[in-house]
């Protein structure tokens, strides 16, 4: 008898569990959902979106699945573009296709691919290679966040794979305020904290710029960035702004 009341006992746990994890999943796509909407929705997927970083232009051109992101710049003798799509990378020099050895391919693509992923989060947190989890709420500067992590499956995933994100979406308005993600460095792990500001809508998309910091303890978390914000324990490094954004 308390064999069977034992066997109960951890079959309703297990249900619970299965159940709680479950809401859970519902819970983060629906976050996720609302602050892509509010930030433009699916007018990202059929946009041709230019913008100046630095000191280089990026195009990036969606058509259902379609893509491709351009990175437009000069050096000291010639005019660069390099462009990614749906069938890879190639780099042209004054209009001429220069061949590239497959690391510097890699290198490049990361390059390229990095600037205009950032430039119009949260799109692209429902790619199939996206795995959310839902770390639960916390409280920065005196406003309540929904904390959804973000990794990616290796197939699909880019060559950044095991990259870790973390965002920090508001309760109330479901922007995503801030975001911090940790890399591989040569010498162990890279973290980096963004905070969003100069928001403005250009053609119905949102664009932000950051204020970019960095832990001055590398052996924090990247889950702890919030809280080291919130208690102004972060150095900061550097400000991303794109400039002269347009949206056709």
């Amino acid at each position: 008898m308390k064999r069977v009341v034992l066997l109960s006992i951890i079959y309703g746990f297990m249900l619970f569990s299965c159940k709680e994890r479950q809401a859970s999943t519902l819970n983060v796509n629906e976050i996720i959902n609302k602050s892509i909407e509010i930030s433009g929705g699916e007018k990202f997927a059929t946009s041709t979106i230019e913008f100046d970083f630095r000191d280089k232009h990026y195009k990036a051109i969606r058509n259902n699945g379609l893509y491709q992101f351009e990175r437009h710049f000069n050096d000291s003798v010639f005019s660069i573009k390099d462009v990614i799509s749906n069938k890879g990378f190639s780099r042209f020099v004054t209009d001429g296709l220069l061949e590239i050895p497959d690391s510097m391919v890699v290198k490049y693509s990361a390059s390229v691919n990095s600037v205009h992923y950032f430039s119009i989060l949260p799109y692209g947190l429902n790619d199939d290679a996206v795995i959310k989890t839902y770390l639960g709420e916390e409280i920065i500067k005196n406003d309540n966040y929904h904390k959804v992590q973000v990794t990616f499956m290796q197939d699909g995933g880019g060559e950044d794979f095991e990259d870790v994100f973390v965002y920090w979406i508001n309760s109330r308005t479901f922007i995503a305020d801030f975001l911090a993600y940790s890399y591989n460095e040569k010498d162990g792990l890279g973290l980096r904290f963004r905070e969003a500001y100069n928001e403005r809508f250009v053609n119905g998309l949102r664009f932000v710029d950051y204020n970019n910091f960095k832990p001055e303890d590398k052996t924090v978390s990247v889950t702890e960035l919030g809280s080291l914000f919130d208690t102004n324990q972060l150095k900061l490094l550097s400000k991303i702004d794109l400039k002269n954004v347009t949206v056709n």
